[in-house]
């Protein structure tokens, strides 16, 4: 899948075909259809395998903490180095923005990433930290805020993510907690 993902990023899911993936790994077609059906489920596993990891690092860099807001903090930094950490995969996710056959599949990933940030900014206005509002819409906000300025600046720009985390951070939290921070 590592190798997919570096030939997809860098040629194109369309013109990356599944004869070229084989041929750089030094395996036969038969290796790959073994485990995917098709060059459209590999690209699918990969999505979900790169939700699964986001998720994971960000839970690690959240474990044990018991301030919710202090959770969305250590959340959105995991989050944004991990990204800068996996530039290619920043470019599959892209791609698969603009492909009809992929939208599901990164929705799905995206609705699991809004929903725990829901939940932690729902347990910050009950604990009285945030003023009351949708904690969905704010979880919205800030993913987007979040995901747009990790693509301008660490992707794009090939900002180092130490440069612009802090005032990404900053925003959302201020945006979240309004005059409390």
């Amino acid at each position: 899948m590592a190798f997919a993902v570096e030939r997809f990023a860098e040629k194109g899911y369309h013109t990356t075909s599944v004869s070229e993936i084989v041929d750089g790994l030094g395996v036969g077609k038969g290796v790959f259809y073994w485990y995917f059906d098709s060059k459209e489920e590999l690209f699918r596993e990969i999505l979900r395998e790169a939700h699964n990891d986001l998720r994971r690092t960000q839970q690690q860099a959240l474990a044990g903490e018991t301030d919710p807001v202090r959770r969305i903090e250590l959340g959105l930094r995991a989050s944004m180095r991990w990204w800068e950490e996996h530039r290619d995969l920043n470019t599959l996710i892209r791609v698969a923005a603009n492909e009809k056959s992929f939208l599901r599949a990164l929705r799905r990933g995206e609705e699991i990433a809004i929903a725990d940030v829901a939940k932690h900014i729902k347990e910050a206005m009950a604990a009285g930290l945030v003023p009351e509002g949708d904690p969905e819409l704010l979880a919205h906000a800030m993913y987007g805020a979040s995901a747009r300025i990790t693509r301008t600046f660490i992707q794009d720009r090939e900002q180092p993510a130490e440069d612009v985390v802090d005032a990404c951070v900053r925003f959302c939290l201020q945006g979240l907690l309004g005059a409390r921070i």
